[in-house]
């Protein structure tokens, strides 16, 4: 049983294609429980945020775990199984590993460093959790990619080179826009105001980044007041003027302001192109932080009106100098650090239930000797039978003692060998084949179809693992 990542994010698929497959709380919980409903899936977490969608499940069939992921994906989205294979990529067993950790440590984001995704990865865990479809194996990897992230961000510098899709986003916007100068190059929005609809973490966020940057006020509209009204007393707390509309009254207040930002996440346009009133500002910046798409492209088709959107970012993100910075440098040395030591810590569990079968296969057939010695020997005094128990143990004991922990050393420092496998031959245990677990990292169209294999899933993932090991680099390395 090993873990399987099978995703898409901005660096591979079109945005229109992340909106078709982006799901709500509600949609993460009924593909998770349809994952688990599989039969080679045992474990299921989804992260889904506006840059990817992520499945990370247990799965004891490498070809028919990623076929039944699939499949799940096209019954929840509606997405053909071709298109989803042309974008989607694989990682498995260690890669699956590392990638989690490069994802929840920023590293793997738009804006390199950014500092939510760890929140989004708690979520999902949490989630799942809750929901009962993460199990240990997932409870483990979780933790370990939650602790990376947060070493990542307190032992080096990447938060001053990261921020957040929010900063880059009003960057973005700052650089369209045609503001008078400011003497305070830190206040770019200096006097101009802002219509905020959402309370959630990016509308906060973005209220947040807003008043940083000398907004002069701020107007919050959401579904549920009480949010708006939470919202702008924070941002009053901070010295930003701060008022509350009803989220049903949010056109009217468009001529009133000269950015609105839209982080809501709801199924329909929150504006368009008809919802723009004529007695605008004569420069309206809108700001979509949703995916789906909260903001009709139309709209910024009249004159004067300007978007900037998550498709748009990543454009504006695929013209940046990609390089590694010292800071993402020290990032990927602790996300190697993390990997090796996790890694170490799930081969010794792996080869625990092949010692303890070990020891009490021993225990058996001494237990079966000391029988045969009582009935060959029925006038033995029991002080007599007893001291011979007693050596028996000793030397069952000491027999095993230090090929147990011989095992559990090279089980820890070698990824080519299944130690588990080797004490089973060995010592002629009785044991289930399971496939290899062979790290793993592919673009899933380079994977034959499930259906169409006809060897044994042990050998097909072998046949994969050999075919593949040029694409996987195993140690640390950004992906393409």
């Amino acid at each position: 049983m090993s873990v399987l990542v099978v995703g898409m994010s901005h660096r591979c698929a079109p945005v229109a294609l992340l909106e078709q497959l982006s799901m709500d709380q509600p949609l993460r919980e009924e593909a998770a429980a349809m994952m688990v409903a599989r039969p080679s899936l045992s474990e299921a977490m989804i992260i889904s945020t506006c840059n990817r969608l992520e499945v990370y499940t247990v799965t004891a069939s490498f070809h028919f775990g990623v076929q039944e992921v699939v499949e799940v994906l096209h019954d929840i989205s509606g997405v053909d199984e071709e298109t989803l294979r042309s974008y989607l990529y694989v990682r498995y067993a260690d890669a699956a590993a590392e990638h989690l950790m490069v994802v929840a440590a920023g590293l793997d984001s738009m804006v390199i460093g950014e500092q939510q995704i760890i929140g989004q990865v708690r979520t999902a865990y949490q989630e799942a959790s809750e929901l009962g479809t993460v199990g240990p194996a997932l409870h483990s990897l979780a933790q370990t990619a939650l602790h990376t992230g947060k070493r990542i961000h307190s032992e080096t510098s990447i938060d001053e080179a990261g921020g957040s899709m929010v900063s880059f986003a009003l960057e973005e916007a700052l650089s369209q826009m045609n503001l008078p100068a400011t003497a305070d190059l830190n206040q770019p929005f200096h006097g101009t105001s802002a219509l905020v609809l959402g309370a959630g973490a990016m509308a906060s966020l973005a209220a947040t980044h807003l008043g940083k940057l000398g907004i002069k006020r701020l107007i919050i509209a959401n579904r549920t007041r009480e949010h708006a009204e939470r919202l702008a007393k924070h941002a009053r707390e901070a010295g930003v003027s701060a008022d509350v509309v009803e989220f049903d009254d949010r056109f009217s207040v468009l001529s009133q302001v000269d950015i609105a930002v839209s982080a809501t996440g709801a199924d329909h346009f929150t504006i368009t192109q008809s919802s723009i009133p004529s007695n605008r500002a004569p420069h309206l910046m809108l700001i979509d932080l949703s995916l789906p798409r909260d903001i009709d492209d139309d709209a910024a088709l009249l004159s004067g009106v300007h978007l900037v959107n998550i498709e748009r970012l990543h454009q504006a993100i695929d013209n940046r100098d990609h390089a590694l910075t010292p800071s993402t440098q020290a990032a990927f040395k602790i996300v190697s650090e993390e990997l090796d030591n996790f890694t170490s810590e799930q081969r010794v569990r792996d080869v625990v239930p092949a010692v303890a079968a070990l020891r009490k296969h021993a225990n058996e057939v001494a237990n079966n000797e000391l029988k045969r010695l009582k009935s060959r020997v029925p006038g033995m005094p029991e002080a007599d039978f007893e001291e011979a128990s007693r050596a028996v143990r000793r030397v069952v004991d000491k027999l095993l003692h230090e090929p147990t922990v011989r095992v559990k050393k090279l089980a820890a420092e070698s990824g080519m060998v299944s130690y588990e496998s080797a004490l089973q031959e060995l010592f002629g245990l009785a044991h289930t084949a399971t496939e290899s677990q062979r790290s793993t990292s592919v673009k899933l169209s380079q994977l034959p179809d499930a259906r169409e294999i006809t060897t044994t899933p042990a050998s097909a993932i072998s046949t994969v693992g050999a075919s593949s090991s040029a694409i996987h680099t195993s140690t640390i390395r950004k992906d393409s």
